[in-house]
């Protein structure tokens, strides 16, 4: 009956509150952030140490190394460049090279233990910054101080908890610049640094990263990589005009580099232009194939792959070709990956065919992620199966999936902020659904917020489409006030949403707005104007 509240969610809903409240609902880790510890897929040592030639439409890096080669310098400064751009099989494709033509080239281990530690080969990485360190007696004042705010670093990244460490990496770079105030690198560094997460690379970039940003642009005009980290410094804090812009300069710096093209996607979607979104990620995609086939690299290998796949999927869908969005959903759903958000994010496959009627297929696939070793993946999975159960009115199931994940959450060692918000959602979700409203509203209007407060693409699209089905909740349960409320904030996070103007007008056609009604009707259908057939109205 709709009154009643299973026993076990009465207690799940306790402990979430005090899980909540010692989480304070904040994001462990960096959305975007190519950097974790699973085991699979293990990119092979004979591709990372593969001959490479050197690259055009990379765009450009330089930083002077202590060598009589120049071919070694130049293979350097490529793995540079690919390191700013999160390519990390050219980079160190590029190092190894470096290497070969100068055993001694110590900045170019340097680089190693950045790729390596990305590619999910930490002992690798710790083994390429001891080689660098062991060769600092060679090298000049400029490189050992490298060497050594590199080992800062890696020693915060092993325990990011303990704030000290990142403050001393912070400090050293700061001594560093002091010796020498226009190296580009370090300037780089000490933007990136500015984020909470010492293992981040600029994608999770701060305000406060930005003045160190401009500081490089102003040694080295249109900087490719500080265009870079400014998009997503931008994008982070909602400066979504200079992210765009940031992301065009990059993107015309380096236009053989698919994660360069695809920024730009992202901030025109976020900008509203979503047919130019599809066709830089349309764009991305077919530089990714191409790279895939010309150097034999199969598609798993490279997380940028899926991420693409990724915001594609979810921009077809957008804008109503779900038929296009199934088929890149599925795929994307099927790749491996040793990215923990990466994995979490396969959550939008469930999410999609729960919102496309399709029940058993969307509790399949959150069955497929309860399956999966990690415990916030399970976790994931065991939401997702949760809101299936809910939309089925198997309410005692989804009480059970609830405090499953709650469980699988409190036992992990990372990630919980990866699903904390969706947790409270699916609680908030079935107060509402089984007669507790005042409460339910309280707890999704906070979850509402949290999710739009989430940085990067990948949430924010991912909010909208959380929304979307908060609003659809409210309708089926009767609560045309909460309706009211998710269309309303449906509004502020994407007022170009075909979806948003169908909330807004539904909720005006119940309270007997005609005009309203029929007015946000014609705004979603003309939004929806190039949607499947049988989408539009």
């Amino acid at each position: 009956m709709r009154g009643e509240r299973p026993a076990a969610v009465a207690i799940g809903l306790s402990i979430l509150t005090l899980f909540l409240s010692g989480y304070g609902l904040q994001a462990t880790g960096s959305s975007q952030a190519p950097h974790s510890q699973h085991s699979v897929p293990i990119v092979p040592q004979e591709l990372l140490e593969r001959p490479v030639v050197l690259r055009t439409g990379i765009g450009k890096a330089h930083d002077a190394v202590t060598t009589r080669s120049a071919d070694a310098q130049a293979f350097f400064d490529q793995g540079l460049a690919y390191l700013h751009s999160y390519v990390w099989i050219e980079a160190a494709r590029s190092f190894h090279q470096a290497l070969r033509l100068d055993a001694g080239l110590a900045l170019a281990h340097v680089g190693l233990s950045v790729a390596y530690i990305e590619l999910n080969r930490p002992a690798d990485g710790r083994r390429a910054i001891e080689k660098a360190q062991g060769l600092q007696a060679g090298v000049s004042d400029h490189e050992r101080r490298h060497i050594d705010v590199r080992a800062l670093q890696m020693a915060a990244e092993d325990n990011p908890a303990d704030i000290s460490r990142l403050a001393s990496y912070r400090q050293g770079l700061d001594a560093a610049i002091v010796a020498f105030p226009s190296d580009v690198e370090l300037l780089l560094r000490r933007g990136i640094a500015e984020s909470p997460d010492p293992a981040d690379r600029g994608q999770g970039s701060t305000a406060s990263s930005i003045p160190y940003y401009e500081r490089v642009l102003k040694a080295s005009p249109n900087n490719f990589a500080a265009q870079h980290f400014l998009a997503h410094a931008y994008e982070n804090t909602g400066r979504m005009k200079e992210a765009l812009a940031s992301a065009t300069a990059y993107a015309t710096s380096a236009p053989g580099v698919p994660h360069a093209v695809h920024m730009r996607g992202h901030e025109l979607r976020r900008a509203g232009r979503v047919a130019e979104a599809i066709a830089q990620f349309e764009t991305a995609d077919k530089l990714q194939a191409a790279y895939f086939a010309s150097e034999k690299i199969a598609p798993e290998l490279d997380w940028h792959h899926q991420h693409n796949l990724d915001l594609l999927a979810t921009s077809y869908q957008y804008v109503g070709q779900m038929k296009k969005a199934e088929a890149l959903l599925k795929q994307s759903f099927a790749i491996p990956s040793n990215l923990l958000v990466q994995i979490v994010n396969k959550r939008e496959w469930p999410v999609f065919l729960l919102a496309r009627g399709r029940p058993a297929d969307a509790l399949a696939a959150a069955n497929a992620l309860i399956a999966h070793p990690h415990p916030i993946v399970q976790a994931t999975g065991q939401i997702e199966a949760g809101f299936v159960f809910l939309a089925t009115k198997r309410y005692a199931d989804a009480a059970a999936a609830s405090n499953a994940a709650l469980k699988l959450m409190r036992g992990a060692t990372e990630g919980q902020g990866l699903v904390v918000n969706s947790l409270e959602a699916l609680q908030g979700e079935f107060l509402l659904r089984t007669g507790q409203r005042d409460k339910g509203r309280a707890v999704l209007e906070r979850a509402a917020q949290k999710l739009r407060a989430l940085p990067g693409p990948d949430a924010w699209t991912q909010s909208l489409f959380r929304l979307e089905a908060m609003a659809r909740a409210a309708r089926e349960v009767g609560d045309w006030l909460l309706a009211g409320r998710m269309a309303a904030l449906m509004n502020e996070h994407d007022p170009a949403y075909a979806g948003t103007h169908y909330a807004l007008a539904l909720v005006a056609a119940h309270d007997g707005n005609a005009a309203t009604a029929k007015r946000e009707f014609a705004l979603g259908d003309a939004a929806w104007a190039g949607a499947d057939v049988d989408l539009r109205r």
